[in-house]
């Protein structure tokens, strides 16, 4: 148990940097739009080729992840994330900062499907719950620390600071790689013949479980970052906030969903994850919809409901992901998880490209269409609650 925690806390720190490195670029939208002289389209380009290429590399990270052990291809693909990273600080321009964007997400969309299946590997399915609530925390920590951290610095030196913050962090998260991640080859024990490329497509699109699994991913994602990068942009033109005003959004939704997020792990395994799943998606359309209609508000009100917003988007991925990593055996949950991960960071790009084209801007620099947003992310994510009744656990541990 002991190592478990190890494994378990490592995974997480690698978590938080990926997390913080993702959304540290949102709330600076409004800086780099005025630094670098760029439209709300060519941000949005920004955002999205991160998530486009952190698509494509766990897309073809489906057909190599399981032929090796898991520690060794980690720490390979965590060195890349770092001097991807460390190539966004030191970026001079936009189109730098794109091609370095691009890079950090080949490896970042690598390092989320790992992370799954190491858990999954690790991590017997009547705890998993638990185990995923610990590592997605580092989504709360992100928000309540790295996010407004990085702000902070950025506001006291420049935008490049938060990405040397996150090198630097990197480099010593690589230690603990090093350190506490065992060598994990029970996948490689079967006696069988690897598949082609060709047959892990086959083989994941030939299943309608996994299929089922996958489609929840994209729904979950085309119903939540069709609002999120707008966000920060929206909060600054309609709702009257400052820059330094956005890190309270991230520390007091953070903050409470440090405790929240274990909290829904432990519910998951004592309720089911179908049932927690059905809770927390059906309360998050409630802020959605607040949200994406809010004018000049007071800051109380607003954090209120963004804080909400944050509790139940993090409460609904804690037993999706524990209920989508249990529908792929061990043999093949890396090439699983990997394409799963590879439609997630699609669908995500795909959310925010498409809002980008339904979102305007108004005479006073005002987004317009924000509540047509809303009304979009609210039905794709009630649509699925009868999904996900239909994916079972399959693992058998």
């Amino acid at each position: 148990m002991k190592q478990e925690k190890a494994i378990l806390w490592t995974l997480a720190a690698i978590n938080f940097t990926h997390i913080v490195d993702f959304m540290i670029l949102m709330p600076l939208g409004p800086q780099l739009m005025r630094i670098f002289d760029i439209s709300p389209s060519a941000f949005g380009l920004l955002v999205s080729s991160y998530t486009f290429s952190a698509g494509l590399s766990s897309f073809l990270g489906a057909f190599f992840l399981d032929k090796y052990d898991r520690r060794k291809i980690l720490l390979w693909v965590f060195l890349g994330f770092l001097l991807g990273t460390l190539a966004c600080a030191l970026s001079p321009n936009y189109p730098i900062l794109l091609i370095s964007r691009i890079v950090s997400g080949l490896f970042g969309g690598l390092t989320s499907a790992l992370i799954l299946a190491i858990i999954g590997d690790v991590v017997p399915d009547e705890r998993r719950g638990r185990a995923m609530g610990l590592v997605m925390a580092a989504f709360s920590v992100a928000s309540v620390f790295g996010v407004p951290f990085g702000l902070f610095i950025a506001s006291l030196t420049n935008w490049h600071a938060p990405f040397f913050f996150l090198a630097g962090l990197a480099v010593v998260i690589l230690g603990l790689i090093y350190r506490f991640i065992p060598h994990i080859t029970e996948h490689l024990q079967t006696g069988k013949a690897k598949p082609s490329p060709l047959q892990v497509v086959q083989r994941v699109t030939g299943n309608a479980n996994q299929m089922r699994a996958i489609t929840l991913t994209i729904m979950m994602m085309l119903g939540q970052f069709t609002i999120i990068p707008f966000l920060s942009p929206y909060m600054v033109a309609n709702v009257g906030f400052t820059d330094m005003e956005l890190t309270y959004i991230y520390i007091f939704g953070g903050l409470l969903t440090i405790f929240t997020s274990p909290w829904v792990g432990k519910l998951t395994d004592r309720y089911g994850k179908v049932e927690v799943f059905t809770v927390f998606m059906t309360l998050n359309v409630i802020p959605i919809g607040v949200i994406t209609h809010l004018g000049v508000t007071p800051i109380p009100y607003v954090l209120l409901v963004s804080t909400f917003f944050f509790i139940t988007s993090n409460g609904r991925m804690v037993p999706a992901a524990a209920l989508i990593t249990g529908t792929a055996r061990p043999e093949n949950r890396g090439s699983f998880l990997s394409f799963n991960s590879a439609v997630q960071q699609l669908a995500a790009g795909a959310a925010s490209f498409l809002a980008g084209l339904i979102l305007a801007e108004g005479v006073n620099g005002e987004l317009v269409n924000f509540e047509k947003v809303g009304y979009i992310a609210i039905i794709l994510s009630l649509l699925c609650l009868p999904l996900i009744r239909r994916i079972k656990v399959v693992d058998g541990e």
